[in-house]
């Protein structure tokens, strides 16, 4: 396949559907926001911390187990998503158990676990 093969050969703009899309196009700092949601999730071990507390909410020391980790590295990577919001945290006691911010963050990850299933 040749890398022009992608290349539209027509000079027409379809302008009704330019502006349907402009239209419904989110302000800028919305796809930043995904840009930066995709960035946090787009991690071999968060993917992994995310399927976990997808399943059942977790400690660290649960995780660390888990995953073959230090519980330093597990907390590390527990820091940076909830700061972006992907996992929350409940303390019982001494312990902190976590788990995944929302339903949102459990259902982007089953439908992108769905797609690669789908393509192997």
């Amino acid at each position: 396949m040749s890398n022009n093969s992608f290349v539209c050969d027509c000079n027409a703009v379809h302008k009704h559907i330019v502006e349907n899309v402009m239209k419904a196009m989110p302000e800028e700092d919305v796809f930043i926001k995904l840009a930066d949601f995709f960035k946090i999730i787009g991690n071999d071990t968060r993917c992994k911390l995310i399927y976990a507390l997808s399943v059942n909410e977790m400690c660290v020391c649960d995780l660390a187990s888990l995953l073959s980790m230090t519980k330093s590295s597990i907390s590390h990577q527990l820091a940076k998503m909830k700061d972006a919001g992907v996992v929350k945290s409940r303390r019982e006691g001494k312990e902190i158990y976590y788990s995944l911010d929302d339903e949102h963050i459990a259902s982007v990850f089953a439908i992108s676990l769905a797609h690669i299933n789908h393509h192997n």
